[in-house]
């Protein structure tokens, strides 16, 4: 696969997602990504980006500041 924004090499591998949504920093490990061997940018097929919405949605109501998790071991 090609990276849309240089148009090098995507391989997959494994990367860390985070994002700040105010009340919780979450950080999920492991996720199956495409990685341009290139520049660096990183994508996510549909499925894992509906996964990831899903697991940060269910952190919005967390009370820890912080929430690691596993990518494999993600929130059903």
């Amino acid at each position: 696969m090609k990276c849309f924004l240089c148009k090098g090499s995507a391989n997959d591998a494994p990367t860390t997602f985070m994002v700040d949504i105010g009340n919780c920093i979450v950080i999920v490990k492991n996720v199956p990504s495409r990685v341009c061997a290139q520049c660096g940018e990183v994508s996510y097929s549909t499925e894992v980006v509906e996964a990831l919405e899903h697991i940060v949605d269910s952190m919005r109501s967390a009370i820890a500041e912080i929430t690691v998790i596993n990518y494999p071991d993600k929130v059903a």
